[in-house]
């Protein structure tokens, strides 16, 4: 079933809080307790302290590593017990003192890749979050924020590693707190230096610049400017990126030796550090080690430009491709007046009154849609999480991936051409196949859509030729895709 531009029906409030701000209804009457007061729902869930987190020591998430720098321990241990499997192996393929000739290796099991590992553990954590969250808001604003800031799992194998890890421990715990301390955490993190090369930008000046004759790399720099604060066309020149590199020399990663610090942890190196004072923005900044940067980081995210480019993307994102000015104007005011404080930009947001009354025209993005279906259909057969890796995949939207430092879009337009619907037929089918139980398709139609159901919707519906397809035929809903 194509999904046309618009729901020709106008949705209930409960629909936008569980499709606009949510992660979408579950089978039973969720949307019947949201009914009473969808913007207090979804406030309440803002307002519960600790919400964002995925403790590694719950039972549940008994799979996941601390820290990154145990995962990166972790990595070194199973490098260092294939290295030494690949020795004896070696010794075992000598010739033997038997002329009948050499002697031969038993068939050893392929070593497991130890991030494939980590990484599917982080994302059976993240799943299990995103399925148990009511209504999800928080969990839409941790997405949100974790596109912003995005690390792409393919650069390397750490990456690949610590992409979970990094939206743990950089993004999760700041995401109702102060935008200035989710900069710094981001920025300091060792899967972000790596993502961006910061560990190869050197100070020329710097005692090993001098002796290794190596200079910046201006990733990070230009990536903090153009992409997380200021955004583009803010003001900034090519002489603020070389700058602001310039001062980020030195942050790095220690590695697996651990000559600077704990391996898998952020550090400092000051022989790499361009010394003196330097400019961004007009304003200098004395030479200080690590402080100078951070201090052009805490500046820079108390920018107008910065409130500007966030206030823009929050509202493109949970209002509308083409974002009301209004609305915009009003969460950059927030922004500048609450010194960057994210719950009450998230208050904010659920307070906009282009939020509730805005069409649901923009299209679930495939990680959302995923989300949302598995919702729906509940408890169901399938290897987990890899059946919804595969799906993410088959979307275009590979889990902690994307195809460069912008992240995904955010645009329906990336997301709704036929092929892209076509693959989300396939998945709907396949979820409707693997349901464990299907109850009876109109009080499923209600409970996870509504009184906003057109009636083209109901009629497909009815007319199916199982529960199957009728489950199938309502997860391809324009009603249920659109948010």
């Amino acid at each position: 079933m194509a999904a046309p531009v618009s729901n020709p029906v106008p949705p209930d409030k409960a629909l936008v809080a569980l499709h606009r701000f949510g992660l979408g209804a579950r089978p039973g009457d969720e949307l019947g307790k949201i009914a009473a007061d969808p913007r207090g729902y979804l406030k309440a869930e803002v307002k519960q302290q600790d919400i964002t987190l995925i403790p590694p020591d719950d039972p549940r998430n008994a799979g996941l590593l601390d820290s990154t720098a145990a995962i990166q321990a972790s990595m070194a241990a199973a490098m260092e017990r294939k290295a030494a499997r690949d020795e004896k192996a070696a010794v075992a393929m000598q010739p033997a003192d038997d002329p009948a000739g050499p002697a031969m290796a038993k068939a050893r099991p392929a070593v497991p890749r130890i991030e494939a590992d980590i990484y599917r553990d982080e994302a059976q954590a993240r799943f299990d979050k995103a399925l148990a969250a009511t209504p999800g808001f928080v969990e839409r604003l941790v997405g949100f924020w974790s596109n912003h800031f995005c690390v792409s799992a393919a650069k390397a194998p750490v990456v690949r590693a610590s992409a979970g890890a990094f939206e743990r421990e950089a993004i999760r715990p700041f995401v109702l707190g102060r935008f200035a301390d989710m900069l710094l955490a981001v920025e300091h993190h060792p899967a972000m230096l790596f993502y961006l090369d910061n560990q190869q930008s050197i100070g020329p000046d710097s005692r090993a610049g001098r002796r290794r004759g190596r200079g910046l790399n201006e990733n990070l720099a230009r990536e903090i400017l153009e992409l997380h604060t200021l955004g583009v066309g803010s003001g900034y020149a090519q002489a603020d990126v070389t700058s602001f590199a310039d001062m980020l020399t030195g942050w790095t990663m220690a590695g697996r030796e651990g000559r600077l610090g704990e391996p898998g942890t952020f550090v400092f190196n000051p022989n790499a550090h361009q010394p003196g004072e330097a400019m961004l923005l007009g304003k200098t900044y004395p030479g200080g080690g690590m402080g100078q940067a951070e201090a052009a980081l805490n500046d820079i995210a108390r920018h107008p430009a910065t409130a500007r480019h966030i206030a823009n993307k929050l509202a493109r994102h949970f209002i509308a491709d083409d974002p009301p000015p209004a609305a915009v104007a009003r969460l950059a005011a927030v922004f500048t007046k609450t010194d960057g404080d994210l719950r009450s930009i998230a208050l904010t947001l659920i307070d906009l009154p282009e939020a509730w009354s805005a069409p649901l025209t923009k299209l679930l993005t495939p990680l959302d849609y995923v989300v949302a279906l598995r919702r729906a259909v509940g408890p169901s057969t399938g290897n987990e999480p890899q059946r919804s890796l595969r799906w993410l995949r088959a979307l275009g939207q590979p889990l902690w991936q994307p195809p460069g430092p912008n992240g995904f879009s955010d645009q329906t337009d990336a997301w709704a051409s036929a092929e892209g619907l076509k693959t989300r037929l396939d998945i709907a089918w396949q979820a409707a196949k693997q349901a464990n139980d299907i109850g009876d398709p109109d009080e499923t139609l209600a409970s996870l859509i509504g009184n906003s159901v057109s009636a083209e919707t109901r009629q497909a519906i009815s007319r199916a030729e199982s529960k199957q397809q009728s489950l199938a035929l309502l997860l391809m809903a324009p009603e249920f895709q659109r948010r």
